[in-house]
């Protein structure tokens, strides 16, 4: 019921834990069972006395059975109970202990998994699932799977272990209120097994409505602007209005299931305790049982319901958890691309040249984005690739980091083809500055260090003076340890895209690619970045997209792509030789140079 053999197998350091929780517990159980039979029968000896026999009949049948207890005396009897307690308590801190532990654990490994898979998968995750939605699985979906592996799991297996433990010890003092308290037990968890069932409908439409307005919620925070500029956040604040409102009432279904099903588990583990009670009245009686072993049965009869109970308190939350791991494993379950890998893993490649030979590739299968490309980028000197927006540039730069495989053609690194080279190795010897390129929250000193985490004092000068950044960072009051903001808000443009090329530096990758590094920021800071850009080019591959072909001029080889063909290459002064394609995009770019002048 609810076992996931799957994901407790992907969380196999959780398992000792769950298996410790158990233990404690049955142990924390058995000091309550002999504790209350110890109580019992010392109310049997003063009640009734040894040896007192009623209507022919020996009313300490039972103590026969257990004549060790007949035997012990108050003082000892008192100092069991004091260490029986003492072991309890033990035991009760023990099982917070390792219920947290199969818990964080369990936490931390699912975490890493869909981080592991998300880098596998690269950007093509959101054909899986959009960014709202994975974040929403990986704190909030994992986080409700604690009480699936902190507190259910093990609840289940100590809820079948216990009404066996108390029928073994009961059965000795009365048979048929054991009895009656065994049978009455599996009707706990039928009535859940029949609320999963439509719990898990309710429970799947309320993760899809959570994660729907979760994704409209995010989209409208990121273009609030937008929404403002153009008068349409009224709008958009109706629709997720009404997004919230379909969340609110799949929220209360839940609610509502939950309270009915504790409602009936509380009418079947009362109703048992009863049944068992009424039974061992009717005996105590019929002079059956003493009195002792009447409040023992009525202490007892509530040991053989709790933990049952307790699992169904559990169950609903831990039946949230299973939802999300529903969506979890689609995230895990995602089809990676196959890749034939012959070339170590920790390959350092040096003097990286990349050879495209006939590259044809299409998104989607059907609208060619690249035909029949073949382009040559070698170290030294500044290789380009230039053309309207639309053109295919950006799609080189994917494929070559390996982000999508070509649909015809091949790409080689160094001579070997990039379907046989993994994407970590890919990664470790190719670096990306893009418009995108991400500066995260915390210092300057902290974005650096994500590229070498153990830099030298003199390796971040080199990279930040490289950069053009060094005299503003030893400008500043914190320096180095200046905090950035989320995003990197509280830098300029030109600023964070001189720290992300000063990160990439930092990384000393072999080759780097710049994939509109210098679009829409200030023009020194575009200056600045261009002539790092050619004092690494020095000693590194370089490949360089860009729309401002002023900035090219002194490359050593330009592909101009038009419409996702190589309509050229060449150095600058060949093509403008050639009047063509290029010779007119400069030309036109020279035009609209002189118009913003004038203006």
């Amino acid at each position: 019921m609810m076992i996931n053999k799957r994901l407790i197998n992907l969380c196999k350091d959780s398992k000792k834990y769950i298996a410790l929780t158990i233990l404690v517990n049955w142990i924390s159980v058995l000091c309550n069972i002999i504790t209350i039979i110890l109580i019992g029968q010392f109310i049997n000896k003063i009640y009734i006395g040894e040896r007192l026999n009623l209507a022919g009949r020996n009313v300490f049948r039972y103590m026969s059975e257990f004549q060790v207890w007949g035997n012990i005396s108050l003082l000892l009897a008192i100092i069991i109970i004091a260490c029986l307690l003492a072991v309890r308590y033990t035991c009760n801190i023990l099982y917070a202990k390792f219920s947290n532990a199969a818990s964080a654990n369990a936490r931390v490994t699912l975490r890493e998994l869909i981080y592991k898979k998300l880098l596998k998968l690269g950007t093509g995750y959101t054909s899986v699932e959009s960014t709202s939605a994975v974040v929403q699985v990986s704190v909030e979906g994992i986080e409700q799977l604690e009480i699936y592996f902190g507190k259910y799991l093990s609840q289940f297996f100590y809820a079948l272990l216990v009404p066996i433990t108390l029928f073994v010890f009961m059965s000795f003092i009365s048979f048929k209120a054991a009895l009656v308290f065994i049978l009455c037990v599996p009707l706990i968890p039928a009535s859940i097994i029949a609320i999963m069932k439509i719990a898990k409908r309710i429970l799947k439409d309320y993760w899809k409505s959570y994660s729907d307005l979760g994704g409209t919620f995010l989209e409208n925070l990121q273009g609030l602007t937008t929404l403002k500029v153009f008068n349409i956040d009224e709008k958009r604040h109706e629709k997720m209005n009404e997004e919230a409102e379909k969340f609110r009432k799949i929220t209360m279904k839940v609610l509502s299931m939950q309270l009915n099903s504790i409602t009936i588990m509380d009418l079947v583990a009362f109703g048992g305790a009863a049944a068992g009670t009424i039974l061992a009245l009717i005996q105590f009686r019929n002079g059956e049982i003493p009195v002792g072993s009447l409040l023992i049965i009525i202490l007892l009869s509530s040991e053989f319901f709790i933990p049952l109970r307790l699992l169904g308190s559990y169950f609903h939350i831990a039946m949230n958890g299973m939802a999300a791991s529903d969506r979890m494993f689609g995230i895990l379950d995602a089809k990676e691309r196959e890749k034939d890998i012959t070339v170590k893993e920790d390959t350092k490649f040096k003097d990286i040249a990349i050879e495209l030979r006939n590259v044809d590739f299409s998104y989607d299968g059907e609208r060619q984005v690249l035909n029949n490309i073949n382009m040559q980028i070698t170290k030294g000197g500044l290789v380009a690739i230039v053309g309207e927006s639309g053109s295919g540039k950006s799609t080189i730069a994917s494929l070559i980091l390996n982000n999508h495989k070509v649909t015809n053609g091949e790409i080689l690194l160094n001579n070997t083809n990039i379907e046989n080279i993994s994407l970590d190795n890919i990664y470790g010897n190719i670096a990306l500055v893009s418009t995108n390129s991400y500066i995260f929250n915390g210092t300057i000193l902290d974005n650096l260090l994500m590229a070498k985490k153990d830099a030298t004092q003199e390796e971040l000068e080199i990279a930040l003076k490289t950069a053009r950044l060094y005299d503003f960072v030893s400008g500043l009051k914190e320096g180095l340890l200046t905090d950035v903001g989320q995003a990197g808000s509280a830098l300029s443009g030109g600023q964070k895209q001189r720290l992300a090329l000063a990160r990439v530096i930092l990384a000393n990758k072999d080759m780097i690619i710049f994939d509109e590094a210098t679009s829409n920021i200030d023009v020194e800071s575009e200056e600045d970045i261009w002539e790092a850009i050619y004092e690494l080019s020095k000693d590194k591959t370089i490949l360089v997209i860009s729309h401002r072909l002023a900035n090219v001029v002194d490359a050593k080889e330009i592909y101009v792509m038009n419409k996702g063909i190589l309509v050229e290459s060449g150095t600058h002064e060949e093509l403008m030789n050639g009047k063509k394609h290029y010779y007119d995009m400069v030309n036109k770019q020279n035009e609209l140079e002189m118009i913003r002048e004038v203006c």
